[in-house]
């Protein structure tokens, strides 16, 4: 038992680890949300009829610099290693029990432009008001999309904190465990010790009784 306790203390570190996998991966997440919200409305705006060529120019440079940083984001959303919006994303693993035979994990999704995700690609700019539209489509089910993931990798991370609680709370039945079972052992060594000192002392009071009889037989003669 006192192993299982030092075991779960590991299960615990591998769930606090996954926790904060998957917390960088949403905190990424939500940051390409906002990201796509401003390019929706830079896409919106680019698809008005008459648009002057200066503003069109501004929006379009703005859309660029906009849709790189979802690829900076994805570079830099790694937690120990562990990256869950890469192009090849990393799942968020957490040892599941004390034996190491089960596992909770949540899985990673790519991030990267033009991914099952994020359907904007590299390339999607505004350079006129119909590529504009192309891009506002493209953006809107990205946004669509990364909405479902975010809400998986919440129930995901939900689950950990579950997770970690329920292994505290079996790491203080174990120990509550070996405490009564020590205590229970102290007892019944307690009781052998008094035992013992009673027939000790009863050892003694006997031998005096045997040491004292003879001298009171004697005196009967006298």
């Amino acid at each position: 038992m006192t192993s299982d306790v030092v075991a779960y203390d590991r299960v615990r570190e591998s769930t606090d680890r996954a926790a904060s996998i998957l917390d960088t991966g949403i905190a990424a997440g939500e940051s390409i949300m906002e990201l796509l919200n401003e390019m929706k409305s830079k896409a919106l705006a680019a698809t008005q009829t008459g648009i002057s060529t200066s503003s069109l120019a501004a929006l379009a440079a703005d859309f660029a610099q906009l849709r790189d940083q979802v690829t900076s984001i994805g570079a830099n959303a790694v937690f120990d290693g562990a990256n869950m919006i890469a192009g090849t994303p990393n799942n968020a693993v957490a040892l599941g029990d004390s034996a190491g035979g089960n596992t909770i994990t949540v899985n990673g999704a790519s991030l990267a432009l033009g991914g099952a995700t994020v359907t904007v690609t590299a390339t999607s700019a505004l350079t006129d008001a119909t590529a504009a539209s192309t891009a506002l489509g493209l953006v809107n089910d990205s946004i669509n999309n990364l909405g479902t993931q975010l809400a998986t990798w919440g129930a995901g991370a939900k689950r950990l904190e579950v997770h970690r609680t329920f292994i505290g709370k079996l790491q203080d039945a174990l120990n509550n465990g070996i405490g009564a079972i020590a205590d229970a052992d102290l007892s019944k060594e307690s009781a052998k010790l008094q035992a013992l000192q009673a027939k000790q002392q009863l050892g003694v009071q006997a031998l005096s009784i045997a040491n004292t009889s003879p001298g009171s037989a004697l005196s009967l003669f006298r």
